[in-house]
């Protein structure tokens, strides 16, 4: 994972007990992730401390997270990227099935 990134794992908390959580993200609901990230937000979260802070946001398999990450751009957090393919890739990375199938967008 990037250097110095807040992993943010957006993932329904059915898939999160389904499949097993992040080590080391921070678990954010996509319904609430732009309140909880913009630093200008009275409901932010306190690592929500700047737009220059570099999230990677997870998803299931990458499509929401690119989505979401697109939106928080939009708000200013000019960093905010996604892990292409999402937890799905990471557990493959992890399991040694897929080498390389996890990366961040840059």
């Amino acid at each position: 994972m990037a250097a110095g990134a807040v992993v943010v794992d957006i993932r329904p908390v059915d898939q999160r007990m389904r499949d097993g959580s992040l080590p080391g993200a921070v678990v954010v609901d996509r319904n609430v992730l732009e309140w909880r990230l913009d630093p200008t937000c009275p409901h932010r979260l306190p690592l929500a401390t700047g737009a220059d802070v570099r999230y990677v946001l997870v998803c299931n398999e990458g499509y929401g997270s690119s989505l979401a990450a697109a939106t928080l751009r939009e708000l200013g957090l000019r960093r905010a990227t996604d892990l292409v393919g999402g937890y799905q890739a990471w557990l493959a990375l992890a399991a040694g099935t897929r080498p390389g199938a996890a990366q961040v967008r840059i």
